[in-house]
């Protein structure tokens, strides 16, 4: 009985790891998105939601242990010194751990960026997220747990075909990758979501060039 009773429970943790991850229902999306502002993620922005953040029990960079060392009365110099090194050593993890066609890892100042193609975590022909896709997320997923101490912005991008559309299609994008985070314990106080339709191209306007810059931007700052 007991050999019956781990083979069936094997055979249900089978299927259950192979099925395939789905959006929930739109109209469900605002509710696993309460929290999450939809605006660019601006200095002042973050600011104004740095007091809701913490109270979601976020965490300041400035209060993770550093291996930097501090200049007495240098406040300034220190949390900037301590950030660069925190965001430095998530940069490395995210790299290491994303070494997949059609994602990248980039630096910009103190922040990090995560480029994530279109078809590198969506479905070919359908707006939703694929298989891959879902496993390149949790992955992204587990790093953002635990360096917790950063504020998030998912940005949308579509190509110069898609016009009159562009907007709806860069923001769906973005809240489907929202909503998986949430879905899996992201908080939401720490995310700003845009759609910016065709703008800010990455790569020239031709057909290739057009699968890079559909895409979806994840923006990572330190939180101080």
């Amino acid at each position: 009985m007991n050999h019956k009773l781990y083979f069936l429970l094997s055979i249900i943790l089978l299927f259950t790891g192979c099925a395939k991850y789905h959006s929930p229902q739109r109209y469900t999306w605002p509710q696993y998105l309460r929290g999450a502002s939809f605006t660019d993620m601006t200095e002042t922005a973050r600011i104004a939601k740095t007091p809701v953040f913490l109270g979601a029990g976020g965490t300041l960079v400035t209060s993770v242990d550093s291996p930097v060392e501090m200049d007495y009365g240098e406040k300034v110099k220190n949390d900037t010194a301590t950030s660069i090194a925190y965001m430095t050593k998530l940069e490395y993890e995210l790299y290491d751990a994303l070494r997949k066609p059609g994602i990248s890892v980039q630096r910009a100042g103190t922040d990090v960026v995560i480029i994530l193609v279109r078809d590198a975590i969506m479905d070919l022909n359908f707006p939703d997220i694929s298989s891959e896709g879902a496993d390149t997320l949790k992955t992204i997923t587990k790093i953002l747990k635990k360096y917790n101490a950063t504020f998030i912005e998912i940005a949308g991008y579509t190509d110069s075909m898609a016009t009159q559309q562009a907007q709806a299609l860069s923001l769906d994008m973005a809240q489907r990758v929202g909503v998986f985070f949430a879905k899996n314990d992201i908080k939401t106080a720490r995310m700003f979501i845009v759609g910016r339709g065709a703008t800010r191209p990455i790569a020239a306007q031709d057909d290739i060039g057009r699968l890079t810059n559909r895409r979806v931007e994840i923006r990572l700052v330190p939180a101080r």
